[in-house]
Formats: C-alpha cells, structure tokens, sequence
C-alpha cells in the first residue's frame, strides 16, 4: 500500500513536471513561412504589357495556376511568427490573350515602395545627365617597388596575351 502510494505521487509528480515543460517560457517557437515572398519593390518593377516570362523573372513561379482560367497567376504568402498571430499576404496577376500583362488586384499596389516612404523618396526613379556626383581626381599611380609582390604581379599581368571570343554567325530566318 505505501508503496503504490508512492509510485503514484512519483508518476503525478512526474506528468506535472512534463506538462510544465511544455508551456516552459523560453522554449524556442520556430517561424512558419508558406509561399511565394512578394514585396513591394517587385511590384513596382511590373509594367502593363510584360510577357509572362518577364513577369515570372521578377515575380518567381506563381503559388496557384487556376487551370480554369490560364490568364490568372496567384500569389500568396504566409508567415506565423513563433508564438504570434499568423499574417497572409495575396496578390493576383492578370494576362490578356496575347500573354501580356494587364492588371493587379491584391495586397500590393504598384507605386511608392515601402524604403522609398521610409527615406522621404518620391518613388521618381529618372536620372538627369546633368546631376552627376563629383569625383575626386585621379591620382597617379605609384610604380611598385623592385622585387616586391607587387612588381611581380604586375609583370605576369603585362605577359597576358588575350584571345579574342569567337562570336556565332547570326541565324538566319526564313
């Protein structure tokens, strides 16, 4: 009898000490990532009447291709922080019949991305001829020293000879 007593407070004390373990703070969560990752500045890079392929080198492979309907690419995205509330992005890309892009609808909108917000930027990507930095100027170089790593680099670099690459004769189309 004292002994089954025993074994029996032994084993409560031991589930608890399990079930405790288990809810312990500290116990690493990991992240939980699902789908495609789209962010605004790939968004932005889309312009109406891009070929799938473009849009596929800048988007990556659409996570559903309705079979139903071939003009319709879908992405999504998931992420559940260790722990945290799950949060899902969306963002559907359409086609016209001649494969080109034509709109957007989801989460993303093409305009100011969320770096350019951040740094007070007007999402205006032209570069002026004129607005070049200053460079400083170029400073001679200075010969390298006889018999030094330097030198000796230096002279297998000027014994090089180069090959030209042959280049193919354009296809003909017929």
């Amino acid at each position: 009898m004292q002994n089954t007593k025993l074994l029996l407070t032994s084993l409560t004390f031991v589930g608890l000490l399990a079930l405790a373990g288990c809810s312990f703070p500290g116990v690493y969560k990991i992240d939980i990532q699902q789908g495609n990752v789209v962010t605004q500045d790939m968004i932005d890079q889309l312009r109406p009447g891009m070929t799938r392929r473009q849009v596929r080198f800048i988007m990556g492979n659409p996570l559903i291709q309705d079979t139903f309907n071939t003009n319709r690419w879908d992405y999504l995205y998931s992420l559940q922080p260790g722990g945290g509330k799950r949060q899902q992005e969306r963002m559907s890309v359409f086609f016209n019949e001649s494969d080109q892009l034509v709109s957007l609808s989801g989460d993303f909108m093409p305009g100011v991305s969320r770096d350019q917000e951040i740094l007070g930027g007007s999402g205006d990507t032209t570069v002026s001829p004129t607005a070049q930095p200053e460079q400083p100027a170029a400073q001679p170089e200075k010969p390298a020293k006889p018999g030094s790593v330097e030198e000796s680099i230096q002279r297998e670099i000027d014994t090089i000879e180069t090959t030209p690459v042959p280049t193919p004769a354009p296809l003909e189309i017929q």
